[in-house]
C-alpha cells in the first residue's frame, strides 16, 4: 500500500478535495482498519461548515467501522477477546489513561488529552483520523470493540457516535417506570436512537419534537407515540400547550434534548417539576438563556458529553438484540461515494439527510 485515498476538507463551506495521504508508522497497540462504512452526523456538517474546527485540513467523519488490516502489538476487545487481523471494529476515542478524569473520577471522556476523531490534521503524522476515507488509524489507546455478525456496517459506523452517546445519556438517566412519559427534543440520529431506546426501557409514553416530516415518520416507526413538526408549530408556547396535552396536563416525566444546547431553556419550561432533564446536543450558542423559575421546579438534570468503551459495546449488542423490533435501517437516508462527501455534507447541513452513508470507494 503507498498511499490512501482520503476526502479532505481543505476550506470551510467549499467543496472537499480527494487526496492520497500517506500511510502512518503503527505505534505499539495501534492498529489500521479498511473502512467498511463511514456515517455522518450533524457535527460533522457544523465542522465542514466551519462552526467547530479550528483549521484545515482534515478528513471528517467520526463514526466509521472496518476490517483490521494491520496491528501492532496485542489488542483486545471490550470482553478482553484477543483482535486479530480481519476482525470488523469500531473504537472509542483514545484517552491517556492517567490523568484526574481518567483515574480519580473515572470520567474519561473529559480527559484534556484525548483524542477525537473526524477533524485532526491530515497533512501530519498519523494523517488518518477520519471515516471519510480508504482507510482509518486507530491511535494506542483507542477502546476497540468488535462488530457483531448481525450488524451491518452502516449500523456499526452510526453506533459509533448517535447512539453510543445516547447509550451514555440513558445511563444517566437511570431507569425508566412503566407509568411515565419521555418527550425527546429532535428527530435527527440522537433523538431517533433515543425514541427506539425510551420505547425499550418501558416508557408509557414517547412523544417526539423535530422536524423535517422524513426523520419524524422514522420516529413514528420506531415507537414515537405522537410527533410535533417544528416547522408547523414554531411558536414556544404551542410546543409546550402540546407536550402538556400528551401528559396530563404535568408535563413530561423525562425529557432529553437531542437537539441543540439552545434547546434547553424550552425542555425545562415543558418538563413536569420533580422530573429529569438529559441534554446530549451540544450544538447551537455559547450562552443558553433558563428561566429562574426551574430552580422552583426540583428537576434534576445531566448532561453528557462523548462516550467510554462500555457504551460502544452496549450500542452494537442494543442493534444486535433489538433488530427484529425497529427498523434500524431506516435512518441510512443516503448513500454516497468519496467523491460526493460534500453532497452528503451540505443534504446533512440542510436537514435533507437522516444520516447519510459513505462509501470508501469512487463513483464507477
Amino acid at each position: 500500500m503507498a498511499n490512501c485515498l482520503a476526502a479532505v476538507i481543505t476550506a470551510f463551506n467549499q467543496p472537499l478535495e480527494l487526496r492520497r495521504l500517506p500511510f502512518p508508522e503503527l505505534e505499539p497497540d495501534s492498529a489500521l482498519i479498511k473502512v467498511d462504512a463511514a456515517t455522518l452526523c450533524g457535527t460533522d456538517a457544523h465542522r465542514w461548515l466551519g462552526h467547530m474546527a479550528e483549521h484545515t485540513p482534515f478528513i471528517p467523519g467520526h463514526e466509521t467501522t472496518g476490517t483490521i488490516v494491520e496491528l501492532r502489538g496485542e489488542l483486545f476487545g471490550a470482553l478482553h477477546e484477543p483482535l486479530r487481523v480481519g476482525d470488523r471494529v469500531i473504537a472509542s476515542y483514545p484517552f491517556c489513561g492517567s490523568c484526574y478524569y481518567c483515574t480519580v473520577a473515572r470520567q474519561p471522556t473529559l480527559c484534556p488529552s484525548g483524542i477525537s476523531f473526524g477533524h485532526q490534521p491530515a497533512d501530519q503524522p498519523p494523517y488518518l483520523l477520519g471515516g471519510c476515507a480508504e482507510y482509518h488509524y486507530f491511535p494506542p489507546r483507542s477502546g476497540f470493540v468488535r462488530v457483531p455478525d448481525e450488524v451491518s456496517a452502516p449500523l456499526a459506523a452510526s453506533a459509533a457516535c448517535a447512539l453510543r452517546t445516547v447509550v451514555h445519556g440513558f445511563e444517566q438517566l437511570g431507569a425508566i417506570a412503566s407509568h411515565e412519559t419521555v418527550l425527546i427534543q429532535g428527530a435527527g440520529p440522537l433523538g431517533l436512537y433515543s425514541v427506539a431506546m425510551a420505547r425499550d426501557h418501558g416508557a408509557r409514553q414517547v412523544l417526539v419534537i423535530g422536524a423535517p416530516k422524513a426523520r419524524l415518520e422514522v420516529a413514528k416507526s420506531w415507537g414515537a407515540d405522537a410527533v410535533l413538526d417544528l416547522d408547523e408549530c414554531p411558536e414556544v408556547k404551542q410546543r409546550r400547550a402540546w407536550a402538556l396535552d400528551h401528559s396530563a396536563g404535568r408535563g413530561p416525566d423525562i425529557v432529553i434534548q437531542c437537539a441543540a444546547a439552545s434547546a434547553v431553556g424550552e425542555g425545562l419550561e415543558i418538563l413536569r417539576p420533580g422530573g429529569r432533564y438529559v441534554s446530549i446536543g451540544i450544538g447551537g450558542p455559547p450562552s443558553v438563556p433558563i428561566s429562574t423559575n426551574i430552580f422552583r421546579k426540583q428537576v434534576q438534570i445531566k448532561t453528557v458529553f462523548m462516550a467510554e468503551q462500555r457504551h460502544f459495546y452496549e450500542a452494537l449488542q442494543f442493534l444486535a438484540t433489538r433488530r427484529q423490533h425497529f427498523p434500524f435501517d431506516k435512518i441510512i437516508s443516503g448513500t454516497y461515494t468519496l467523491d460526493r462527501t460534500t453532497d452528503a455534507l451540505r443534504a446533512m447541513a440542510e436537514f435533507r439527510e437522516v444520516k447519510p452513508l459513505i462509501l470508501p470507494q469512487l463513483a464507477a
